[in-house]
């Protein structure tokens, strides 16, 4: 299915600050579906190309009123190939089913392309820039549907704004009932706001992206008047701020105060909270009190040019947050962990480091440094792991400091200084700690045996595996080279390494002009 930004740039003369501003809206409408117990759709005025042909739904044509317009109804698709778009018309662009109430487009209809005049409550919404609702309920479908349709407006500094669609809001009325309080309160809230979308005031200008976990209407609402006093507080709503210690009724309480005095009595008020529960200003802020921890979003209620009150939706995140805090807890616990072996780690070294100074036979003080390398390489991951917040790591600054290492403790006539090409990214460390190591062998046994002029790693992520080519132009591989009979330790261990912990595959072969090339394919876990 084609993306909103697809759709908008594909067929519509939509600007790049309109794109920016029906992102805003779709990003928060789920508000206004479940207001309003209907679903929504978002319909914009298709680029005119003159000489196209008509643009038609197809054989099953949706009707304005009628809500004939369902997915699979035959309605013709913008993502068809060589569809006619038509020098007028329109095209949906967006989709929300409300979370409060029965849906009526059981089936997608982003893409869904209609000629003018098909849909007249959209023409006449955007022709008389005005909410135009439908008297009677359509029963085309066999259920009871009323349309309405609201024109979406960008506000604009010092202009009337710039209208970019409309939004088509059909909601089911097969379980139609006598109201209750809460849900009147819903429709008058769905009323005011679909007033400021078409006023251009909703989304709110400057308004800070709306988190994933924001409050949502069926977690609890409070409706405020101008003075920020409760006039309607849903049951949600009336419990979370039950078990922030109140024993009164919430209706008639000015929010601010009481929701200071609950949860500030003996330290200095949060000053966004009486923002928020003022309705003041379309932010987002937490309380605790008891133990017990509520977010609260306000949304400001401006109609006709003036603040008519505010909608708080409220939200008991106690439990999410202390699950959070345990995260931290454990993610600081396992930092402190690697930082503690990157340190005996390094002691070892130290170590060995020392034993090696005082042996006077060549062969054990190269053996010994050896394993100070290794040890060292080790110690890198732990050190990276220590300061990561999550158990990944850019190992590119590993790969890096490995290279840097091996070419410092590389013989002095070796005079080279190895080189990467391409990145690694991010790896796990169960990736990261034997990579590095067999890094650090290959290279050493580069250095050391081959002595050549260049030396580098060169890297290319491909699909599902990380490809590492460690090459050289030195004095090459022995005639009688065979990897699985090879005596030597460095490449016993770089074997175990990639073909036993990776899971990888290992290839030693001639380099084409000269010197060595190590190839190591390993398999990345899937994201």
């Amino acid at each position: 299915m084609p993306t909103l930004s697809d759709l908008v740039v594909r067929h519509t003369a939509l600007d790049a600050a309109d794109l920016d501003w029906l992102h805003s809206l779709v990003s928060d409408w789920q508000l206004l579906a479940d207001l309003s117990f209907a679903d929504l759709i978002l319909w914009a005025p298709l680029l005119d190309r003159a000489g196209s042909g008509e643009a038609r739904a197809g054989s099953g044509e949706a009707r304005a009123g009628s809500g004939e317009a369902r997915a699979g109804s035959g309605g013709a698709r913008a993502d068809e190939p060589g569809q006619p778009l038509g020098d007028s018309g329109w095209i949906a662009i967006a989709q929300m089913r409300p979370t409060t109430g029965p849906t009526v487009y059981h089936d997608d209809i982003v893409g869904t392309i209609v000629a003018k005049g098909e849909r007249g409550l959209i023409d006449t919404a955007w022709n008389e820039r005005r909410i135009c609702r439908e008297g009677d309920p359509d029963w085309s479908t066999g259920v009871p549907v009323r349309e309405e349709t609201i024109p979406v407006r960008r506000a604009m500094p010092g202009g009337e704004g710039r209208f970019l669609g409309v939004i088509q809001r059909s909601t089911n009325l097969s379980s139609a009932r006598t109201p209750s309080r809460l849900e009147l309160t819903y429709l008058q809230s769905a009323s005011d706001l679909a007033q400021m979308v078409a006023e251009g005031r909703f989304p709110f200008s400057g308004e800070e992206p709306i988190l994933v976990r924001s409050p949502r209407v069926g977690d609890g609402l409070l409706r405020l008047d101008r003075a920020g006093r409760v006039t309607y507080a849903s049951p949600n709503a009336l419990s979370a701020y039950r078990r922030l210690g109140l024993h009164a009724d919430l209706v008639g309480a000015e929010l601010g105060r009481l929701t200071a005095a609950l949860c500030y009595s003996d330290e200095p008020i949060n000053e966004d909270l009486m923002i928020v529960a003022s309705g003041r200003a379309a932010k987002e802020t937490e309380v605790e009190s008891g133990g017990t921890i509520v977010q609260l979003r306000a949304i400001p209620l401006i109609v006709g040019g003036g603040r008519i009150g505010a909608l708080v939706l409220i939200r008991d995140v106690t439990e999410l947050r202390r699950r959070e805090r345990e995260l931290m807890t454990k993610d600081a616990t396992i930092r402190e962990i690697h930082h503690r072996v990157k340190n005996n780690l390094q002691t070892v070294a130290a170590l060995l480091r020392l034993q090696a100074r005082r042996l006077q036979l060549p062969e054990g003080r190269e053996a010994l440094e050896e394993a100070v390398r290794r040890v060292g390489s080790i110690a890198i991951v732990h050190e990276t792991l220590s300061m990561a917040p999550e158990e990944f790591v850019d190992f590119d600054e590993i790969a890096d400091r490995v290279i840097a290492m091996a070419g410092e403790v590389s013989a002095a006539e070796a005079a080279v200084t190895p080189r990467r090409v391409g990145t690694f990214g991010v790896l796990p460390s169960l990736i990261a700690t034997p990579l590095a190591m067999a890094l650090t062998e290959l290279l050493q046994n580069a250095l050391q045996h081959g002595r050549p002029r260049r030396l580098q790693v060169v890297v290319s992520a491909g699909g599902e595996r990380l490809h590492v080519v460690v090459w050289d132009d030195g004095t090459g591989l022995p005639e009688d080279f065979d990897l699985d009979s090879s005596t030597s330790l460095g490449l016993q261990i770089v074997r175990t390494l990639v073909e036993g912990e990776l899971s990888g595959k290992l290839a030693i072969e001639p380099r084409q002009g000269g010197g060595t090339e190590v190839t190591l394919s390993i398999p990345l876990p899937s994201s």
